[in-house]
């Protein structure tokens, strides 16, 4: 069987880049056994100038970074294409009408993941642009009748400054997790049904034990349909995400 190649365009941060790397190889590991590990072209990104562009609300630029980088693993042989970030999925089209091979986008496959769990309100975490901006909650809405909530703007501001300034540097604190529990807390009591992690490095931070709602990692989800579209080509899409984590025990 030859596995399709996926190209993983990272560094954004890389921190969450080597999760979707570990996750893509595991569940391919676990479908065909042996030592087998998954076909893969990764196009690491130098994450300080886009953030830059991010803030600056230059979005044109950074897509067209994104887009060159994703015809250069085209051109080297990739099947199909991941953006391992939430927030450079602001330009997802862009990229997409730079290629000719298809990119999994990271929102289908989060709507699939919560429709089939029976979720049709959530509360989204993120960066503040993914928070604010409609590129994934209007599609999450659209495509798949989700309802998506965020936090406050001072609780958005806190979300946002711990991914920049703490995840995206490897630092795990305490305090902020302490803080995210409490603000996917007050989304649960403000009426989600569930959590979704609107940004690729927050899983380091918020774990299903935290909450006592579901939680949706998108990074998880994400990297796990790339995997199974790798080696499963005729598997349905619907089957490619996992099932909400379960809340933790009252």
């Amino acid at each position: 069987m030859r596995q399709r190649t996926i190209g993983l365009l990272g560094g954004m941060s890389w921190e969450s880049t080597v999760s979707y790397y570990r996750i893509i190889n595991r569940v391919v590991a676990e479908r065909l056994g042996g030592l087998h590990s998954a076909e893969i072209l990764l196009r690491s990104l130098d994450f300080e100038p886009i953030e830059r562009l991010q803030h600056e609300e230059r979005w044109d630029e950074a897509a067209e970074v994104l887009a060159r980088a994703a015809r250069g693993l085209e051109a080297a042989g990739a099947d199909f294409l991941l953006l391992c970030t939430n927030t450079m999925h602001r330009v997802a089209d862009r990229i997409e009408r730079s290629v000719s091979i298809p990119l999994l986008h990271i929102a289908d496959e989060t709507g699939r993941a919560v429709q089939r769990a029976g979720v049709s309100q959530v509360g989204l975490l993120g960066t503040r642009f993914t928070m604010e901006q409609d590129f994934l909650k209007k599609r999450l809405g659209e495509r798949y009748g989700i309802s998506v909530a965020v936090p406050p703007e001072r609780d958005r501001e806190r979300v946002h400054r711990v991914i920049y300034e703490e995840l995206c540097r490897g630092q795990v604190r305490e305090a902020s997790r302490a803080e995210y529990r409490r603000i996917a807390a007050e989304l649960a009591v403000a009426g989600a049904e569930a959590i979704v992690l609107g940004c690729t490095e927050i899983s380091m931070l918020l774990r299903a034990s935290d909450l006592s709602i579901p939680l949706f990692d998108t990074t998880e989800i994400h990297a796990r349909a790339a995997a199974l579209r790798a080696i499963e080509p005729d598997a349905s899409a619907a089957d490619a995400g996992p099932r909400a984590r379960p809340p933790r025990e009252p």
